[in-house]
């Protein structure tokens, strides 16, 4: 059986745990500190825990009679669940503010830090001035609704959107906890709401425009860090900022593969694998020869500590007379998407879409990231043969695999 000082010196973990006391009667220790007692105990051959209060609010002895008060209703065949609201009303509720923290704190582990200090911005604004002091049984789906159409009136329709997420995951965190029954977010219908127009960024849907806008790009006249990321934005598939935000630390060259963190993908779920074709693995081995001391592979010419900024690679576009109609850095993995589809068949949409690192909805998306490596390895040497076929460049694209080969013979003889 626990004591007053054994239960003062519990630690929190990264990880909820409890410890029992005796006859159901267990505390549980959060993440962030908090201690609560619970007891446990089983009707109709179903277990079912009940929350008995914050330690030290409800002492180990109240702790104590309340479960020994519901073990005689057992006895007497009333299920304790039925007759806990008195005991609930009797505890001080948590705020929202408070459950808000709890959750933050927890789910902070598993975010990165820019998306932490987002999430706990974006609450500090929109949610704890108007909720914050409620206990966090107060909170009713009128009160969300009129905060979010208050939100919605000023025109910002992707916070009104991230504001829904936050509120509904920080509700269904509470009622994870027992500390609520029902997360009343869910039931807010999207009719209620404006959706943003979905962008399309402007991109080349032939091969003729395609080719267009690469002879174009090959007149860009900036800074090395901006021409060379220009000249790479077609073939890697990624989105301009995670083209332009790449770190050497990013690359294994044995295995030609550019391995991004989620924290630094825009869909920040899983790891992304870009396989490097003959010809950018090439133009990165020579660009790592001659690169500085910088961590980035294209630095900002003004401070080698930092990346060049995507608003770079638009003027840079714009001065070799490519118009926001005929391409956009953003509208490029369009581009490739529909023109892969149309003139590269031989490669599965799945495939293309993994390596677009789209979002997958479904079963599928489950598997689909890991799979197909070998599949996407390929279709980026098709395609960057494909892009290179385009400018009259084929002739490279062999003498990049019969250097390729030759390398790997060396490497061979000197291991054997």
């Amino acid at each position: 059986m626990l004591n007053d000082t054994q239960i003062k010196n519990l630690k929190p973990k990264e990880k909820l745990y409890r410890v029992s006391d005796a006859l159901g009667l267990r505390i549980e220790i959060n993440p962030n500190g908090t201690k609560i007692w619970r007891y446990v105990f089983r009707w109709e051959g179903k277990y079912t825990m009940l929350s008995l209060g914050h330690y030290p609010n409800t002492s180990l002895r109240k702790a104590r009679q309340l479960r020994d008060d519901y073990k005689q209703m057992l006895q007497e065949g009333i299920n304790p669940k039925h007759n806990n609201t008195k005991n609930d009303s009797k505890q001080k509720q948590p705020t929202f503010k408070e459950i808000f923290h709890m959750w933050h704190q927890t789910m902070s582990k598993q975010w990165s830090n820019d998306y932490s200090i987002d999430t706990q911005q974006r609450g500090d604004m929109y949610l704890l001035p108007q909720l914050g002091k409620l206990p966090i049984t107060a909170i009713k789906i009128g009160l969300i609704r009129d905060l979010l159409l208050d939100i919605q009136d000023t025109g910002k329709l992707d916070t009104v959107k991230k504001i829904k997420g936050i509120v509904t995951r920080v509700l269904g965190y509470a009622v994870s906890r027992e500390v609520i029954e029902i997360n009343v977010a869910l039931s807010l219908s999207p009719d209620l709401f404006i959706k943003k127009p979905e962008k399309h960024y402007a991109h080349a849907k032939t091969p003729q425009a395609l080719k267009s806008v690469l002879l174009k790009l090959e007149r860009v006249s900036s800074g090395q860090s901006v021409k060379t990321a220009l000249m790479l934005v077609p073939h890697l598939l990624l989105r301009p900022s995670e083209v332009a935000e790449l770190k050497w630390e990013y690359f294994d060259f044995n295995e030609r593969m550019i391995i991004i963190p989620a924290e630094a993908m825009k869909i920040k779920k899983k790891i992304h694998h870009v396989p490097l074709s003959y010809i950018t693995f090439d133009i990165f081995s020579n660009l790592k020869k001659n690169s500085l001391d910088s961590p980035y592979c294209f630095p900002s010419p003004m401070n080698q500590g930092k990346p060049i900024g995507t608003e770079s690679l638009l003027r840079a576009i714009r001065r070799v007379g490519i118009t926001d109609d005929e391409f956009t850095t953003h509208g490029n993995r369009h581009t490739a998407a529909t023109i892969i589809g149309n003139h590269l068949p031989q490669h599965r949409r799945d495939v293309v879409d993994a390596q677009l690192h789209h979002k997958i909805i479904g079963v599928s998306g489950i598997y689909h990231r890991a799979d197909y490596l070998e599949e996407r390895k390929t279709l980026m040497e098709d395609w960057s043969n494909y892009l290179d076929n385009l400018q009259g460049k084929s002739l490279s694209t062999e003498t990049l695999r019969i250097y390729d080969t030759i390398e790997k013979l060396k490497a061979k003889i000197l291991i054997d």
